[in-house]
């Protein structure tokens, strides 16, 4: 239990940043999943379109800190190399 007023204000502040950073991370991950069955059942150009929202997502995560820069970047470039090597 917090002993002080701020320290309250933290907690609150904690539980909404961790939802946030929970929901956008949830996201992030079902956009993954949604690209590579659409890379897996060959429908590359359906999976070109989903390339550029995940990335979209990923650079969004990136910006606000959800992600770091570079763990973003990594997961981009991953990805377009799957989708190259399909085609």
């Amino acid at each position: 239990m917090p002993n002080t007023k701020s320290a309250e204000r933290r907690v609150r502040s904690s539980a909404r940043k961790q939802a946030r950073n929970t929901s956008v991370k949830s996201r992030l991950h079902s956009l993954e999943k949604k690209y590579q069955t659409l890379v897996t059942a060959g429908k590359k150009d359906e999976a070109a379109s989903a390339l550029k929202d995940v990335a979209s997502a990923f650079d969004k995560a990136a910006k606000t800190g959800i992600v770091h820069k570079a763990t973003a970047s990594r997961k981009k470039s991953r990805l377009t190399l799957q989708l190259n090597r399909a085609k």
